[in-house]
């Protein structure tokens, strides 16, 4: 009998707060057993194992961080939605290290709804980029390109690489910046405006 009132949406909830907490490495099938009172087999019950925890944990991820950068850049568009969506994802890695880990991961074979919910986040990337007249293949590569300018600085921030008395989020603008005058010139035509 499954224990009362443990669900799979509980073990996954144990799951983020440990991912969150202590990283996505330290979520095993010992540690939620532990944490929610009972042993490791009971777990199966619930979930099909680790594997099963931690695609869920990227199913929430996507899920939450493409319902938080949706909101982020409604009724916005160039500059305003790049930098909204930038930050908004910067401030969801700093709010849920754990999700935001988790999401990295990529749908493997007949995985179709981490599939769907991660072309759901690259959908918003797209919006973005739209604004700017990116298209096609060009906002596929700058799609790729905004993703590593994102995870590397949120990477850095979180393993506190970054040490000099600057103020962070205006680094962040600066690359970000510069990103745009890219997309400004790829999706148009136009030239830089001088700043």
């Amino acid at each position: 009998m499954p224990r009362a009132g443990l669900t799979t949406e509980s073990v996954l909830d144990a799951a983020g707060k440990i991912a969150d907490r202590d990283g996505l490495a330290a979520v095993t099938l010992a540690r939620l057993a532990k944490d929610l009172g009972v042993k490791p087999p009971s777990l199966y019950k619930h979930v099909d194992g680790l594997d099963a925890v931690n695609r869920g944990l990227a199913l929430r991820g996507l899920k939450a961080a493409s319902a938080r950068l949706q909101q982020a850049t409604i009724g916005k568009a160039r500059d305003d939605a790049l930098f909204a969506f930038a930050h908004a994802y910067w401030q969801f890695a700093k709010d849920s290290p754990g999700l935001y880990a988790a999401s990295l991961r990529a749908a493997r074979p007949g995985e179709n709804d981490l599939a769907t919910a991660g072309e759901a986040l690259v959908g918003v990337v797209l919006a973005v980029l739209a604004g700017y007249g990116v298209t096609g293949d060009d906002a596929l590569h700058a799609t790729r390109g905004l993703r590593a300018i994102v995870h590397g600085f949120v990477s850095l921030d979180a393993m506190g690489a970054f040490r000099l008395k600057l103020d962070l989020a205006e680094s962040f603008d600066r690359l970000l910046m510069a990103f745009a005058d890219d997309l400004r010139r790829r999706g148009t035509g136009d030239e830089v405006e001088a700043a």
